[in-house]
C-alpha cells in the first residue's frame, strides 16, 4: 500500500512521507508541503 501527501498527493513511492495524525487517524506530508501546514498558505 502506498500512503499519499495530504496536501499534493505525492505518493510514498516517489518521495519521503513524514507521518503524523490528526483527528486521531494517521495522515502523510510530504517535505515539500510540510511549510504549508507550519506557516499556512499566503
Amino acid at each position: 500500500m502506498s500512503c499519499k501527501c495530504l496536501n499534493c498527493g505525492i505518493t510514498s513511492k516517489e518521495v519521503v512521507l513524514l507521518s503524523c495524525r490528526f483527528n486521531g487517524e494517521p495522515v502523510y506530508v510530504c517535505v515539500k508541503c510540510l511549510p504549508i501546514f507550519i506557516h499556512g498558505s499566503h
